[in-house]
Parts: C-alpha cells; sequence; structure tokens
C-alpha cells in the first residue's frame, strides 16, 4: 500500500481544493490529510480564515478523497506525521515549489500542479466568495505580493497582465498563473486588480478597472496629481467598487500601535517629526535610469509622508523640497520640509545617498523613536526628560507585510469597513497632492 499525505487550511472549500485532494489520491493507495487549527494557522501568519475546523475538516471528508484526517497543530509535525503514519509520498500544490523540499530525506516529495482558474461555485459558505485577483504589471513587488496572497483566506491570484507580453508570459509560468494577453480577457475572468505597473501609468489602468467594476489595490503612490486621485475615488464611490493604496506600512500590526501610543499623549503634544527611508538601489533599475518618474521621492515618499499625515493631518501649510541630482536630473536624495498647524516635519528619501533610516516623533513630554526599517515597525521605544525611564514596545511583522493589506481590502469588500481609518481616502489624495507639487518643482509636472 502506498502511503500519501497532504496538508492545507481548505477554507471557504473551492474547487481548486477538490482537484489538489483528488490528484493527491491519485498518488498513492491511502490519503491522509492534515488540516490546520486555527492557532497553527494564526502562528504561522495565515490571515482571514472563515471557517471552523470542524466545518473544514467535514469538507475534506465529503470529497470521499480522503481516507484519513488528522489535525495539523504545529510547525515541524509534518516530519514526524511522515515517520508515525509509514508515509511514502508528501504533495501540496506547485506554489509551494521547494519549500517542503526538505521532506525528501524522509519520503518522496511531490509538487501537484495549481488549479489556475478556482471557481466559487463549490463553496460551502455561501456568505462568502473567493475574490480573483488579476495583477498588473511584473516587477519586483509583483512576486512578493503573489507569495503573500497565499496568507490570506479568501483571495486567489488568477492571472496576469502586462502589454509587454513575453515578460507576462514568464512571470506567469514562474508562478503557475493565467496570462491573458488582452485586458477584456483579464477583466472578464478577475473580481480584483492589482495595479504594480510604472508610477505614471496607476490613473488609466486603476480608472480602466473601476470602469469594470473590479475592486483595485494600487501601489504608491496611487497617482501623481491631486485631481486624479479625487476622480477615482468619486468613480469607486459611484459604482460601490473598494480603491485601495497598497502602502504596506499603513496596515501593519506594529506601525498601528506606535500610531496609537504618539496619539495617546504619552509624548505630549507632537511638534516635530523627523522620517527617513533610503536604501541603496542598483543603477540600472527602472527607479535610477527613468528621468521623467523615476528617482527617490516619488518611489519612497509614499511610506514616509505616511506618518507625518498620520499624526499631523493632510493639511499643511508649506512644503519645500531640496535635491541631489544624478544622471538625467534623478533625483538621489530628497529632502521634503513641512510646516503645519501643529509642528514641523522632515522627510528624507534615498536611493543612491544612504542614512540611517530611523523615524522620530517629538513631543512635550518625551519623543518616540524607530529604528530603521521603521516600515516594518517591530519593535520602538519612547523615551523622556529622565534618562533612566524608557517605555519598550513591540509586535509582530509577518512574511513581507503586504499579507495586512490584502486582508484588509479583502475586509472591506466583505463589508467590513473597520480598517478604512488606516489609510484614508484624504490622506491618499494628500499624498497623491505632493507628488505633483513634487513633479512641479522638478518642472516634470
Amino acid at each position: 500500500m502506498t502511503k500519501v499525505i497532504t496538508y492545507g487550511t481548505f477554507d471557504l472549500f473551492h474547487e481548486g481544493h477538490y482537484r489538489l485532494l483528488q490528484r493527491a489520491k491519485a498518488l498513492g493507495d491511502y490519503l491522509i490529510v492534515g488540516v490546520t487549527t486555527e492557532n497553527y494557522d494564526q502562528a504561522r501568519g495565515k490571515l482571514n480564515v472563515v471557517d471552523s475546523l470542524m466545518t473544514r475538516i467535514e469538507n475534506v471528508k465529503k470529497t470521499g478523497f480522503a481516507d484519513e484526517v488528522i489535525i495539523e497543530e504545529s510547525i515541524g509535525q509534518k516530519v514526524s506525521d511522515v515517520k508515525k503514519y509509514k508515509v511514502d509520498i508528501f504533495t501540496v500544490g506547485s506554489d509551494w515549489i521547494g519549500h517542503f523540499d526538505y521532506m525528501a530525506e524522509y519520503c518522496k516529495v511531490v509538487y501537484l500542479e495549481r488549479t489556475k482558474d478556482v471557481s466559487s461555485t463549490m463553496l460551502r459558505n455561501q456568505n462568502f466568495k473567493i475574490q480573483r485577483i488579476g495583477i498588473i504589471g511584473t516587477g519586483r513587488i509583483t512576486g512578493r505580493f503573489l507569495m503573500e496572497s497565499k496568507s490570506v483566506s479568501g483571495v486567489s491570484v488568477q492571472g496576469v497582465y502586462n502589454p509587454h507580453v513575453e515578460s507576462a508570459k514568464r512571470f506567469a509560468k514562474k508562478y503557475g498563473i493565467e496570462v491573458y494577453e488582452t485586458k477584456e480577457r483579464f477583466f472578464e475572468n478577475t473580481d480584483v486588480i492589482y495595479v504594480a505597473s510604472p508610477h505614471e501609468t496607476h490613473y488609466e489602468y486603476v480608472k480602466e478597472a473601476l470602469l469594470h467594476d473590479k475592486h483595485v489595490l494600487c501601489e504608491k503612490p496611487f497617482t501623481l496629481q491631486k485631481e486624479q486621485a479625487e476622480e477615482l475615488f468619486a468613480i469607486a464611490k459611484e459604482r460601490n467598487r473598494i480603491l485601495f493604496e497598497g502602502i504596506k506600512t499603513a496596515y501593519c500590526p506594529g506601525f498601528n500601535k506606535l500610531i496609537d501610543i504618539a496619539c495617546s499623549g504619552l509624548i505630549g503634544n507632537i511638534r516635530y517629526i523627523d522620517v527617513c527611508f533610503t536604501k541603496l538601489e542598483n543603477k540600472n533599475t527602472r527607479e535610477l535610469t527613468d528621468t521623467m518618474y523615476g528617482g527617490s521621492f516619488l518611489e519612497l515618499g509614499s511610506y514616509c509622508l505616511l506618518p507625518v499625515f498620520k499624526l499631523f493631518g493632510w493639511e499643511y501649510e508649506d512644503v519645500d523640497f531640496e535635491s541631489i541630482y544624478g544622471t538625467g536630473k534623478i533625483d538621489l536624495f530628497t529632502k521634503a520640509s513641512f510646516k503645519f498647524e501643529k509642528g514641523l516635519a522632515t522627510v528624507t528619501c534615498g536611493l543612491g545617498v544612504k542614512s540611517e533610516g530611523r523615524l522620530l516623533i517629538a513631543g512635550t513630554k518625551g519623543y518616540i523613536v524607530v529604528d530603521a526599517p521603521w516600515w516594518k515597525t517591530t519593535y520602538f521605544e519612547v523615551h523622556f526628560e529622565d534618562t533612566t525611564r524608557v517605555e519598550k514596545y513591540s509586535d509582530r511583522f509577518l512574511g513581507d507585510g503586504l499579507r495586512y493589506e490584502i486582508s484588509d481590502m479583502l475586509n472591506q469588500i466583505n463589508g467590513n469597513n473597520k480598517s478604512e481609518f488606516k489609510l484614508t481616502r484624504k490622506e491618499s489624495v494628500a499624498m497623491a497632492g505632493v507628488m505633483e507639487a513634487f513633479l512641479n518643482k522638478e518642472g516634470k509636472g
């Protein structure tokens, strides 16, 4: 007898789950299926699980493919299960290729081809629908987005569109998803559009997606003109669609705890914010070769504007930009100085000049300091005049952080608007206005 084992959450049971179990069963004579517990899902960063453990187990049993169902409760259990049940073949979907190669020491490892076209027709829970995501663009962020999406229950990346078809084909092959050569087919087969194309194309792609009645998650900067941002949010409201700007920091637990502490009065009235994000980018990347829309401020400015607008509001009195330039007047380093009614803020971005990269929030009773990478906030300290008094705070930051924005967007699509405060429409519109002001100053508006 050949024994096969596979594992999964199996939430919102759908056709992809069914086919996976069907193919797993065909590998041998006896199939063991491990279903994860709620606590284990939380520990490994799986977000938005809807169905209870018993419901998920029952859905697996109803397929008729599982000869035995077990519960997966902790990391490392897979090895002991293979030994305990004398398993011959360990199998999971192809989107995990390479991740479980270590299991080959204990049994044969088989990665089964991913079901590309996920349908909601087999859902047991009719209150929810698998949201099919389509990606526009094939840059570095899109691969990270796709991998992070696997940690959010209730979404499935269907395919990719890029007018550079060969690039789209390479991306689709790498990640086992569909490639769409026309936008019409792309929109027909998706529910949510993730726009991760070059900055200057965001407005047109987002508008087209909204007019096809799709929800949209757009990478920062959302748009490069304030008026365009206002127009897109108006269209989204008119068509009852969710429109989300993807600044991942805004949705991460540690950053939200930081904002809560800063606003609590613990450090008194906030009077100054100094925020810096720099990294040394390869000189051949788009960011340092695109003379019109490349450079440090358009690439990193949205992150740095986030804590400033969260704490001082979006209605600044004045802003001044100073830059250090490279070839083609691409800003390698930019400092933006803001004046607000409540205080002052300095925003510093760099792709060709390296700095400390911290976030400092100064108040009348103390200050908060977050070391780099503050945009992935896991730890920060509150300091006071009494130097012996230091309060320390921490929180989790899972994976690359994109799972948090995907999760919050899915919640809003499903009618839960409790996360809208994390990045408001007015804040996104104001950020677009700052980008416009910067481009005008550069003579590129």
